[in-house]
């Protein structure tokens, strides 16, 4: 081995004539090579430790990729010519990895809740086309191919973006995903009520329709809206970015230095309970201080200034965020969540698909709807003379979106979702003659400017090279009751301290 040692240092001794006297050049190399190969050693160890590190954790292993990865980006100059879907993508998965499967958040169980009322019945043709009354369009997918049929126009381009999501999720998981069909609404407020088709008889079916929120009163299956995928109307960015984009925010100020008052931006113009929140104002109360800076969001001033007063990540300098309903949910709830602030989370009417996976006192504190400026008071000043545990509250919630609501868990909650779904089915999916056929290129080639961007931006370039997480089972009756009542203990319990702290203060004024 000395001699090999030696050999190279000739080599490289060669190379270099002026290094020296030839047998310290020769000393001094294979000292040289000895340290590279101790170093190399070295690394090697590091990397294997860190390995068993994650391992111990739980958190996923790092995978060294051990073949180069074959990317399909956007074919424009293609579909411009043939106006035709480009066939060489995949339509199978290969060799998929299994060692990295992990089981999906809590908050997927509730897709087999969403669905339990046509688990008994199964889902027809006719309960589908009920539910075409509210339906901006209809999904397709036959043979791991996307279509669509459309009946009527979304507000800005909330369709576009919500079919680009499904045909990412077809290029994610090729050949993975089963045949079906679906009707989706892309309004705010869900539709169809559960008495409406559980009480009366004969029962007529209740109809399947998928929207972005329900509550529990409603049949409505919930799905992720269309800003996963960006808001082009409001210079929202795809969700990978803005995660990465509020994880640096966050970094900027420590949240012990941010200002001590609970911050919101919006329009109140939508909704009365938004409008009762600006009554809380500084500005709009005389002699009381609510501890609230509350900001009426213009956004057509905005977009005429660059959005430069938009910027999540460039929000998260208060202590307190808000998070409060407009017309039904509002896109603002996982922005605000992800700030490492506690979220004051003013009692929703409805729920998204992942708002039934957060407790309140552990990733938000509850507000009350009545007496709302007082519950916000409270709230402030309980979260100012308890930082550690306020603290505390902030980084769950934001650990909760940055890391159980990445984009990975969106796709695999969608693919679940209509794998389930699809199960249900009691009628073989087929083409309407109206159905044209979707791809990225026949979505994104024809759009300009952020729509063009954000597609671009958030377009799947190859198939994964891992499963999706793993489905948990069903929730049973007893343990949803579990969780409802310990919402309802905690809520209770902010609700004491609430009503303790403003009786002390009527006291120290009499």
């Amino acid at each position: 081995m000395k001699d090999l040692y030696k050999d190279k240092c000739k080599s490289i001794y060669r190379l270099r004539p002026s290094f020296g006297h030839r047998n310290n050049a020769i000393t001094i190399c294979m000292s040289l090579v000895l340290a590279a190969v101790f170093v190399s050693i070295l690394m090697f160890l590091m990397v294997v430790c860190s390995l068993n590190l994650h391992m111990f954790s739980g958190q996923p292993i790092l995978k060294f990729q051990t073949k180069k990865i074959h990317d399909f980006p956007l074919e424009c100059l293609a579909w411009n010519q043939t106006l035709s879907c480009p066939k060489n993508y995949p339509t199978t998965h290969k060799n998929l990895d299994r060692s990295l499967a992990n089981t999906c958040p809590d908050y997927f169980r509730w897709i087999h809740e969403d669905l339990r009322h046509w688990r008994e019945t199964g889902i027809t043709r006719d309960m589908v086309e009920v539910a075409k009354r509210s339906a901006h369009f209809r999904l397709i997918i036959l043979d791991g191919k996307l279509y669509v049929e459309k009946f009527r126009k979304s507000i800005q381009t909330r369709d576009l973006f919500t079919l680009w999501g499904f045909q990412q999720l077809l290029r994610l998981y090729p050949g993975m995903i089963p045949d079906l069909e679906l009707m989706f609404d892309c309004d705010d407020r869900p539709v169809f009520n559960i008495k409406q088709y559980f009480k009366r008889r004969p029962n007529p079916g209740p109809p399947p329709l998928f929207k972005y929120c329900s509550d529990p009163w409603s049949l409505d299956i919930v799905s992720p809206d269309w800003s996963f995928w960006g808001w082009a109307e409001t210079n929202q960015k795809p969700w990978e970015m803005t995660l990465k984009d509020i994880k640096q925010g966050n970094k900027r100020v420590k949240w012990k230095d941010r200002l001590p008052f609970a911050y919101w931006r919006g329009n109140p113009t939508v909704s009365p309970l938004r409008a009762d929140l600006i009554k809380c104002n500084v500005t709009n109360t005389h002699n009381v201080d609510w501890g609230t800076h509350l900001f009426i969001q213009d956004w057509i001033n905005e977009s005429g200034h660059g959005y430069k007063n938009s910027n999540i990540e460039d929000q998260c300098t208060y202590r307190y965020k808000i998070y409060i309903e407009g017309w039904s949910w509002s896109v603002s709830e996982k922005y605000i969540l992800a700030c490492d602030s506690p979220t004051l989370y003013i009692t929703p009417h409805y729920y998204t698909f992942f708002a039934r996976g957060m407790a309140p006192l552990e990733h938000f504190w509850p507000i009350r709807v009545t007496n709302m400026c007082r519950s916000l008071k409270f709230a402030v000043e309980w979260g100012n003379n308890h930082t550690s545990k306020a603290q505390e509250i902030g980084e769950a919630s934001s650990k909760f979106i940055q890391e159980d609501m990445k984009m990975d868990y969106i796709y695999d909650y969608m693919l679940h979702l209509l794998t389930e779904y699809a199960k249900l089915l009691k009628f073989k999916p087929t083409l309407p003659l109206n159905a044209i056929e979707l791809c990225s290129e026949s979505m994104a080639c024809f759009a300009d400017g952020k729509w063009r961007k954000f597609m671009e931006d958030s377009l799947v370039r190859y198939p994964a090279n891992t499963i999706p997480c793993t489905m948990p089972p069903p929730y049973d009756p007893s343990t949803i009751k579990a969780i409802i009542d310990n919402k309802t203990r905690a809520i209770k319990q902010v609700e004491m301290w609430e009503d303790e702290y403003w009786r002390n203060q009527n006291l120290k004024h009499d």
